[in-house]
């Protein structure tokens, strides 16, 4: 089914907007998916935070103009759909690494991070990219570290004290 003007300029503002306020992209081949699958994909994109939409690649072009991933319109070509990470860069790279796993003819064809045009090998880093509360964590962690090492040597003498006096007391009252 074609869309008229209306449609088109409605489905480019559209991708436009989601485009604006993600954090990454990733173009993948999906040919061979059958509806199931695709449906599959987007239930579990809607749990992530991730955006996925099949776009014809004239539109998706006009949609990227002026934003970070205006770098993947040389790559739109053949039936691709694009994966859009709102809030959690690695969010749409998990999604689409663990759906390839079972299903793959989804082939990765390139992703964008920060205005940045990676290849599609670079789809497992960005998999593995801790999230924001991950992130938070492993910072606090540092953070306390020196703390905690602090605390450790200041009681390590206390408690050697008093295993030499548990010592002296057992070596001076009878057996």
């Amino acid at each position: 089914m074609s869309l008229n003007f209306t449609q088109k300029q409605a489905v480019v503002s559209e991708v436009n907007e989601i485009a604006v306020n993600a954090q990454a992209a990733i173009a993948a081949e999906y040919n061979g998916l059958t509806v199931e699958q695709m449906t599959e994909l987007r239930s579990k994109a809607r749990g992530d935070g991730v955006t996925v939409r099949v776009v014809k690649n004239t539109l998706a072009k006009r949609a990227l103009e002026g934003t970070t991933f205006e770098c993947l319109n040389d790559l739109l070509s053949g039936p691709l759909l694009l994966v859009f990470s709102g809030d959690d860069p690695g969010a749409g790279a998990r999604l689409v690494q663990a759906f390839a796993k079972e299903n793959e003819k989804l082939v990765t064809r390139a992703l964008v991070v920060s205005g940045v045009l990676r290849p599609a090998e670079d789809l497992d880093l960005l998999a593995k990219m801790p999230t924001l509360d991950g992130a938070r964590s492993m910072f606090l962690s540092v953070l306390q570290s020196p703390q905690t090492n602090l605390v450790r040597v200041l009681a390590a003498p206390s408690g050697q004290f008093v295993c030499v006096l548990s010592a002296y007391v057992s070596k001076q009252s009878p057996a």
